[in-house]
């Protein structure tokens, strides 16, 4: 992921934390074992939210959201040694929030409503079809559609296939 205008101003300006507090209420609204998402079966691990971050995102309109990347230990030793294909049992986790402005800091751009939280794990047998990863996409601790599920290999692979599927880069 490239960082933006907006995510440097997060970072400068110490609205990371917020971005990793406000999804409190992400977790809150979780229940403690999700359903698996259809098609790879993945739910949301326990404990992702004490995972170190690699990397925040901004995505632009239509989804206008602010996003966080965190990587269990194996993601972030793989990711600190550009380590390619990335080894089983790496797990990455991305919390997304709708955008909106601050209100105690107008040049702020600070998570509002929580979205999604989406899952990457790698496990080369199980999920070989789709280049040896699982995915999950996760509403209000749910599991999305079927339909929604079905996009997420072909998205990887269409962008960054030479990157073992992974659009995240551990940001400097």
């Amino acid at each position: 992921m490239q960082i933006t205008r907006t995510a440097r101003a997060v970072l400068n300006g110490g609205v990371l934390a917020l971005l990793l507090c406000a999804g409190a209420h992400h977790a809150s609204a979780e229940p403690v074992k999700s359903a698996p998402s259809p098609i790879y079966g993945v739910t949301i691990p326990d404990g992702y939210r004490q995972w170190q971050m690699i990397a925040p995102a901004e995505e632009a309109a239509p989804l206008d959201e602010l996003r966080v990347v965190l990587g269990n230990p194996a993601a972030i030793k793989a990711i600190q040694n550009s380590t390619l294909p990335f080894p089983d049992g790496t797990i990455l986790v991305k919390l997304a929030y709708k955008r909106k402005q601050s209100a105690e800091f107008e040049t702020a751009t600070v998570p509002g409503q929580p979205t999604t939280v989406q899952i990457m794990v790698k496990d080369s047998r199980r999920y070989a079809a789709t280049g040896g990863w699982g995915f999950g996409r996760f509403i209000n601790g749910q599991p999305a559609d079927l339909a929604q599920h079905q996009t997420c290999f072909a998205c990887h692979a269409a962008h960054v296939k030479d990157r073992d599927y992974v659009f995240t880069r551990f940001a400097p």
